[in-house]
């Protein structure tokens, strides 16, 4: 399987893009919307023109036909043939390869076993829920026997419980097949869970890349860290065990519990988005602490908001129509909790 190199990448939002993409690894492209991910998906699979090199196991691509590349490419909408059941949308591209029909019948037993949908061979897009269409459409980009594997917010349409199951479906899949991947989300937390490494995009530029905790805990720049959070992320002065796999970390006089096994903790992350934020005491009396609402402030759907507890203030994202349901304004004391399960740890000293 290759590795993929961008040298130079340049088009109408990409701007001198240099990445290198490891064999068999899944690297996450993560950014804001509008930061150049999907393009940079489009400039490998040879879907728009660009300046600069693109090379695959160390051979340059450009003049290479789309479909010589041999890359699959999940769109978000899986776009299924209507028309067709489930056999003949995987087989579709196999079909007009003029695949032996011994030979079809062997590759297509393999992918329906391979996806877990054999019992699904015969029913129609319109039968199919929505992740029954996610694993279809997977299966019809793996037919091709893809060497690249290019997947564009698979998981944006799709509910919480399935994300989290066609996540592993897709961790496993990779690593079974060994497939050089490029998975692009929105979402850091998605992000920290598919990807081997993380390629932070920004404004059509490569801000930073590394593993995670590289990337989260220690921002390269002021685009880095206003997409993970800086405000979030705090110094630990201590960090006592507690048992059970959870310890005690004090930030400026805050006691915060975590979870964490073994070692010392010299970091924790609260991602804005996965804060709760209450009118009145909630029940939960882990992490729970009052508040006052020092800073308020509109963004697209969000509010986003600055909660001073002590001497911490604590970066808060919320939907506006519940912030407003709250009656939210500056100066309110409120409650937050700090969710055990989006604390992020890093190990130290």
């Amino acid at each position: 399987m290759p590795a993929i190199e961008l040298q130079g990448v340049t088009n109408f939002i990409l701007d001198n893009v240099n990445l290198k993409i490891m064999d068999k690894e899944l690297l996450v492209l993560l950014g804001p919307t509008g930061a150049g991910k999907t393009t940079i998906l489009n400039t490998i699979a040879g879907l728009i023109p660009y300046q600069g090199s693109i090379l695959i196991d160390g051979q340059p691509v450009e003049g290479v036909p789309t479909h010589k590349r041999r890359i699959g490419y999940f769109f978000q909408n899986p776009a299924l043939f209507p028309h067709l059941d489930v056999f003949s949308n995987i087989a579709y591209s196999l079909k007009i390869k003029k695949f032996p029909a011994e030979e079809l019948k062997k590759k297509m037993r393999e992918l329906l076993q391979l996806m877990q949908i054999e019992h699904l061979a015969h029913r129609y897009p319109k039968d199919l829920s929505g992740g029954e269409k996610h694993r279809v459409a997977l299966a019809r980009v793996l037919a091709s026997s893809p060497r690249i594997l290019l997947l564009d917010e698979p998981l944006v349409s799709t509910d919480m419980r399935f994300s989290k199951y066609f996540q592993m479906e897709l961790r496993r899949l990779q690593k079974q097949l060994e497939i050089t991947t490029l998975y692009v989300t929105h979402d850091f937390i998605e992000a920290e869970e598919m990807g081997d490494r993380i390629a932070l995009v920004y404004g059509g530029r490569i801000e930073q890349v590394g593993t995670y905790q590289e990337v989260f805990f220690s921002p390269k720049n002021k685009n880095v860290s206003r997409f993970v959070g800086e405000q979030n992320i705090f110094s630990c002065d201590y960090s006592k065990p507690l048992g059970n796999g959870l310890v005690e970390v004090g930030i400026r006089g805050l006691a915060i519990v975590v979870h964490h096994q073994e070692g010392k903790v010299s970091k924790i992350a609260i991602p804005s988005g996965h804060i709760g934020v209450y009118n009145d005491s909630p029940r939960s009396k882990i992490n729970n602490f009052k508040g006052k609402l020092i800073e308020m402030r509109p963004l697209d759907t969000f509010l986003q908001l600055k909660v001073k507890i002590g001497e911490v203030v604590f970066l808060v994202e919320m939907q506006k129509s519940v912030g407003e349901e709250m009656g939210l304004n500056v100066g309110k004391e409120i409650f937050i909790v700090l969710k055990l399960p989006w604390i992020k740890v890093l190990n130290g000293g």
